[in-house]
């Protein structure tokens, strides 16, 4: 694997490589920055095509959950896990429980939850050899997606707020590109306030029941993109949007729980060249990492205490949103970059 030439590689302070011949475990942890504390970031767990392309995944990743914690305002740095194979097929109890062990000799400076590839049951796994696990239904808030698509919410409404003055949710469209847990949960909070929705999924079946539902219309997801719509939300994996895509994008504004919707710098600035208002991610999908806060705090060699309930900082997603929108607006650049330089700033990067 290229690891100090790779274009992912941000002066990273820790990369792990775990193997265990006995349940076929290879996995990578990336810890991009603990300068604002230990570092914090989910597990995913893919089919990656090679190595290489999963070190790159962990690397881009951990350095977005630096800039989503320290724009959160949470005392924790960024890091990411990837377990590389296909999850219907390796995935064990075995498989899991090496995997937390591995993760005990890191303990100190990362803590994981659930991403892309692993549910609630299978931190609780892990749980039970490690305690560097959040998001589980025995302590703290629980499921993440809940929360993320909650926080989601909040950044739509700023999201209204700047770029639609004066429309409710019940006056646009919204297509919303995967049904995974936190797309499933934005598409039900959409459709309680009266939007209009489109949807797409690599399910069939998932998209089938939305329509069912919700009264929504199917897009392939090839298409979603291009869905007339005023917003285009993307929920499942990043890198949607590339400078041909963003050339076909009908939607005024692309807000979504997705990580890492740009697949480039230059996709970013053939939105904003068509006038489409883009908020970053790590911004507006931080809800799952605020919600984890409490049980972080009680993790062996944590300390501290939360300043406000979870739906009061939750709420700030929106305020984070629209400071970022008008420093951008005043700076005549585009969000993505003013949240970038930002967000290094705090970590002192």
């Amino acid at each position: 694997m290229q690891f100090w030439n790779s274009p992912e590689f941000d002066d990273h302070e820790q990369v792990c490589c775990f193997s265990d011949a006995g349940s076929g475990l290879r996995a990578i942890v990336a810890i991009h920055s603990t300068a604002l504390g230990p570092a914090a970031g989910g597990t995913r767990f893919m089919a990656y095509p090679d190595e290489q392309r999963a070190l790159e995944d962990a690397l881009r990743l951990s350095r977005a959950m630096s800039y989503k914690s320290a724009l959160a305002g949470l005392p924790c740095g960024g890091g990411k896990a990837v377990i590389i194979g296909d999850p219907e097929r390796i995935k064990s109890a075995d498989l899991l429980h090496a995997y937390g062990r591995y993760l005990n000799r890191i303990g100190a400076v990362f803590v994981t939850g659930e991403d892309v590839g692993m549910a609630v049951r299978d931190m609780e796994t892990i749980r039970a050899v490690c305690p560097y696990v959040g998001g589980t239904s025995s302590a703290g808030a629980g499921d993440p997606s809940v929360h993320t698509a909650t926080g989601l919410m909040h950044g739509l409404r700023a999201v209204l707020k700047w770029r639609f003055r004066g429309a409710s949710f019940s006056d646009l469209r919204v297509a919303i590109q995967g049904l995974g847990a936190v797309g499933w949960h934005v598409v039900e909070r959409l459709h309680a306030q009266g939007a209009q929705l489109t949807v797409s999924d690599i399910r069939p079946e998932r998209v089938e029941r939305a329509v069912a539902l919700f009264g929504a219309r199917a897009a392939h997801p090839d298409e979603v993109h291009r869905s007339e719509v005023d917003i285009y939300c993307p929920c499942a994996l990043g890198g949607v949007i590339t400078e041909e895509s963003a050339g076909q994008i009908q939607a005024r504004a692309v807000a979504g729980a997705a990580n890492n919707q740009l697949a480039s710098p230059a996709a970013g600035q053939a939105l904003a060249a068509r006038g489409i208002l883009y908020a970053p991610d790590y911004v507006i999908n931080a809800g799952g990492i605020i919600s984890g806060l409490e049980e972080f705090l009680k993790m062996p060699g944590r300390s501290g205490r939360v300043d406000a309930p979870l739906s009061v900082r939750l709420e700030r997603i929106h305020d984070r949103l629209l400071e970022i929108f008008d420093r951008a607006a005043r700076a005549q650049e585009r969000p993505e970059v003013v949240a970038e330089q930002f967000a290094r700033e705090l970590i002192k990067r």
